[in-house]
C-alpha cells in the first residue's frame, strides 16, 4: 500500500481512498457519539451552518470545540459526551480541524474517518478493500500534530498485515502538544479523562465512513466483518 501523509492544506485533488485523523478530538467524539447510540453525525461547514441545521432539525444534537455556546448542546470532549444519550438521534459536528480535513477531501471515492479508539477496525477497512493508495490526512495544528500523524502511521502499518506494536505510538500521541493543552486546561471545553480516552486503542469494534447525502458530508458507523471472513464493503 502506498500510504501519503498530508495535511488538510497540502491536499491538492481529490484522493481516491483517504483516512481523515483527528485524535483530540474530534473522531475520538464521533466514536463516542456512536457508541452512545447516534445514527449519524453531519460534519458541518461552519458555525454558521450547524446552528441553521440544530435549528431546523431541533431534535439534533449540535457540538462544537471550545467552551459551551448558545445554540450548541454539548462540546468536542468524549468525557462529557460519554455521560449523553443520543439513541436514534443525529449529531452535527463542527470542529477546527477534524471535521476541516473530512469536507477536504468530500470527493474521495471512500472517505475514513479516524483515532486510536478504532485504529483495527480502520486498518481492516483498508485491507479488505485492498486499497493501493490511501491519504492519510493529518488534521491538527497544520498537518504537524504528532498525536495524528502517529495514530495514521500505526493505520497505515496495520493496514499492511503488519505485526506494528501500538506503544511506541501511543507514546507519541500521549507526549504531543494537544495532550499537554488538554491536560494544563489550556483548551477549553474539556474533560479531565479526555486525554486518557483518546488514547484508548481499539475500544469500538466499527469504522466511520464519510459520504455525501445531498449536499451534506455525513459520517456513520460501519461494521467490520472479522479477519477470517473478510470481505469488501
Amino acid at each position: 500500500m502506498d500510504a501519503r501523509f498530508l495535511g488538510t492544506a497540502e491536499l491538492t485533488d481529490a484522493p481516491s481512498v483517504a483516512v481523515v485523523v483527528d485524535v483530540m478530538r474530534a473522531f475520538t467524539v464521533a466514536a463516542w457519539a456512536f457508541a452512545q447510540g447516534a445514527d449519524s453525525i453531519v460534519l458541518a461547514e461552519s458555525l454558521d451552518e450547524a446552528l441553521v441545521l440544530k435549528a431546523t432539525h431541533p431534535d439534533w444534537v449540535a457540538l462544537k470545540d471550545g467552551p459551551p455556546a448558545a445554540g450548541f448542546d454539548t462540546v468536542n470532549s468524549p468525557g462529557l459526551l460519554r455521560s449523553i444519550d443520543l439513541g436514534g438521534r443525529t449529531v452535527v459536528q463542527k470542529t477546527t480541524a477534524g471535521t476541516v480535513g473530512a469536507l477536504a477531501v468530500k470527493e474521495a471515492s471512500l472517505v475514513l474517518c479516524a483515532g486510536f479508539v478504532v485504529a483495527e477496525a480502520t486498518a481492516r477497512v483498508l485491507r479488505t478493500q485492498q486499497c493501493e493508495s490511501v491519504t492519510f490526512v493529518v488534521t491538527g495544528d497544520g498537518g504537524q500534530a504528532d498525536e495524528d500523524l502517529a495514530c495514521a502511521e500505526y493505520i497505515a502499518g496495520r493496514a499492511t498485515g503488519a505485526g506494528t506494536p501500538a506503544a511506541e505510538f501511543l507514546r507519541r500521541a500521549g507526549t504531543s502538544r494537544a495532550a499537554a493543552e488538554l491536560r494544563d486546561g489550556v483548551r477549553q471545553g474539556a474533560h479531565p479523562d479526555d486525554v486518557a480516552l483518546c488514547l484508548e486503542l481499539d475500544r469500538f469494534p466499527f469504522a466511520m465512513v464519510a459520504t455525501l447525502e445531498e449536499s451534506l458530508m455525513v459520517l456513520r458507523p460501519h461494521a467490520v466483518p472479522a479477519p477470517a471472513d473478510e470481505a469488501a464493503i
